[in-house]
């Protein structure tokens, strides 16, 4: 059984690229653009890794990171947050996720960081 993988990003390249990659790599992999769909899609999908981007329409990835940290069913799944607007790491991991991915990032880099957390 691959290992689910759920990714929010609102732009659709890297949504797109990455999707692909980790789809490429035996995941089975979830995408969505709209971050209200995050937890709804985290109860259905059951990921075993969620991918956040920081800075997404209507929110940021940092307060849906907390938002899953604190759920009782998904507070032990991992989480990694890209973002391409802050570079500092410490802030990114206040919010209790499990890696950063500064943008532009590596695919590999990606992949190395996925296969480490699952």
């Amino acid at each position: 059984m691959s290992k689910r993988i759920l990714v929010l990003d609102d732009n659709q390249d890297i949504l797109d690229i990455v999707h692909e990659t980790l789809t490429y790599e035996q995941f089975e992999v979830k995408s969505t653009s709209n971050s209200t769909e995050v937890l709804p899609l985290m109860e259905q999908f059951v990921p075993h890794l969620v991918i956040l981007d920081y800075r997404v329409a209507g929110t940021n990835g940092g307060e849906i990171c907390k938002n899953i940290k604190l759920h009782p069913r998904f507070g032990n799944v991992p989480v990694i947050i890209f973002s391409a607007y802050l570079n500092k790491d410490t802030t990114l991991r206040n919010y209790g996720c499990d890696d950063v991915i500064n943008k532009p990032f590596d695919l590999t880099e990606l992949v190395e960081k996925v296969n480490n957390l699952i």
